[in-house]
Formats: structure tokens, sequence, C-alpha cells
């Protein structure tokens, strides 16, 4: 399988444990008010808010409690001021490791990274140290699929490349900037995503074995389960076969 669908195994892996320890909702609810204090709480004329609220719905949040979470970030209602902070670090392997954060105690979120850092082997680097190996794409990932159709579609409405996976599965990547119409237009056709998002995504992977995939995984989880962290992103190549022992 391409890298983009270890990609897309990986952060399903994330999405089933933020679910299973019960702050997906909490996190998502960060996301929209920054994104509506940073774009305003018009849902057409700001697509990151847009992008957050697809993702609240698909967990089942309650429009209410997302209406909520647009007028504090918009300034409506009262509530906490968070703010977007990146840090950048090492894993094992000269793993390179980007993890931002949604947060209203930079002094607190700084020493809880450090410290996951610290204790999983990796050491946190200074702004910049790794962010120029990633570039901001977007990835609209279908489970299966009639090849020809999707690629037609997303070819026309704008798409970078269209990846056929070994298994199946099919990966339509885009710019950021063209994400939205990409998927637009996909949806309107009648092929329906199981998975979309726009992320970083790393220039070049590095290949990890069982053992430092194992060491590894512990410190992303680690990051992940941080109650400020809004996104972890990384370049570590890790095999199906490997991510089925972890």
């Amino acid at each position: 399988m391409s890298g983009h669908s270890k990609w897309h195994n990986i952060q399903h892996r994330k999405g089933a444990q933020d679910a299973k320890r019960g702050k997906i909702f909490t996190k998502l609810i960060k996301e929209i008010v920054v994104a509506a204090k940073r774009g305003g709480g018009v849902i057409e004329n700001n697509p990151s808010l847009r992008a957050v609220i697809d993702k609240a719905l698909a967990t089942n949040m309650k429009r209410d409690t997302i209406e909520n979470a647009v007028k504090r970030g918009s300034g409506d209602l009262d509530g906490d001021n968070y703010e977007e902070v990146r840090y950048e670090g090492y894993g094992l392997g000269g793993t390179a490791i980007m993890v931002d954060c949604l947060t209203d105690n930079r002094n607190r979120t700084v020493a809880d990274v450090r410290h996951a850092f610290s204790k999983h082997g990796g050491n946190l680097g200074t702004d910049g140290s790794v962010a120029y190996m990633f570039n901001k794409q977007g990835f609209i990932s279908f489970s299966y699929g009639e090849e020809d159709a999707i690629m037609e579609v997303a070819i026309d409405a704008g798409a970078e490349d269209v990846i056929v996976n070994d298994d199946g599965s099919i990966d339509v990547v885009t710019t950021a900037e063209d994400f939205f119409a990409v998927k637009d237009a996909l949806t309107d056709s009648g092929l329906k995503a199981a998975h979309s998002q726009i992320t970083m995504e790393p220039a070049n992977r590095v290949d990890l074995n069982l053992e430092d995939a194992e060491k590894f995984m512990k410190l992303i989880d680690r990051l992940e389960d941080l109650d400020d962290t809004h996104e972890v992103y990384h370049n570590a190549e890790i095999s199906d076969e490997v991510m089925a022992q972890l």
C-alpha cells in the first residue's frame, strides 16, 4: 500500500483512540472556537470553520453545541480564549514531529509537550526545525470505489493526484485551496468518501522497524492524549504488517 494509505490507517487509529478516551468533543469544540475567531462565524466565508464543523457533524455532535462554539469564537458568547501554537521536535530514528495545539495557557502546554517528548525518547526542537519537511495537502479517501469515476470527477475539479492502493482503497490528493471544490464535486456526483481532511504531508518518510515503531507510537499516543493537542503530524513510515502488531 502507498504511504498515503498508511497515513489513512494511522489517522483512523488516532480517531478511534480519541473517541475511546471521550476527548473528541472537547477537542472539536476548541477547534470550532478558534476557527470562528480566526475567520469569522459565517461558514460560507470560512473554509477552516466548515472543515471542523463537518468533522463535528460526523461524530454526531449536536448542532446546538456547534452553534454555541461558533458564537464563542465570534464573540457572541463568553468563553475561554484559545490560541493556536505549534511545537516541533524529533522522535526515534530522526523522525520529524509537529504538534498543533489549541491552548489557553502556553506555559502548561509547552511543559506537557516537552515532558511527552523526553519521556518517550524524543526531544523538542526549535520553531521551524522540522516544519520545512511538510506540505499542506488535502486528502479525500475512499475505502473502495470505481477508479475511473472517481478519477474523472476529481481531476476535472482540480485534484492533484488520484492514488489507487493495493487493497482497492483510493486516495484523492488536492491542494489546501482546492480541497472543498474537489470534495463537493465528488459528493455531488454521488461518490461518498470514507474520510477527508486537510493535513500536513511529509516530503520524505523514515522507515521504522517493529521495536522502534512501538516506542515511536507511544510518543505519538502520549502527544495525542494531551488535552491541548489538536493534531500531530509526523514522517514515520510504518508498514501495515508492523501496524497490525502495535
